[in-house]
């Protein structure tokens, strides 16, 4: 049977509701500390309009955002794993 939005929220809402909290607390403290603007930073703004969205794909757009879609290698990695959002060119 699926659920009703209403059962969904009883089930989910505290989570989904620490995790925004729990958000916007990273966002406070990058806030409050020095340093130039991020182009990670950058790529979490640019996914908060697709939350606030109605589109039925929210989760696949956010992942979008944050993916390279470069298909060109570079020369040589500057470490081993991930930067968690697409840099500048």
């Amino acid at each position: 049977m699926t659920p009703t939005k209403q059962e969904l929220l009883d089930l989910q809402f505290v989570d989904a509701r620490h995790k925004l909290i729990d958000l916007a607390a990273f966002l406070d403290r990058i806030d409050r500390h020095p340093g130039e603007p991020d182009y990670r930073m950058e790529a979490m703004k640019k996914t908060l309009s697709i939350l606030l969205s109605d589109r039925p794909d929210r989760a696949r757009a956010v992942l979008e955002a944050f993916s390279d879609h470069s298909t060109e290698p570079i020369p040589q990695a500057v470490f081993q794993g991930a930067f968690g959002a697409p840099r500048p060119a």
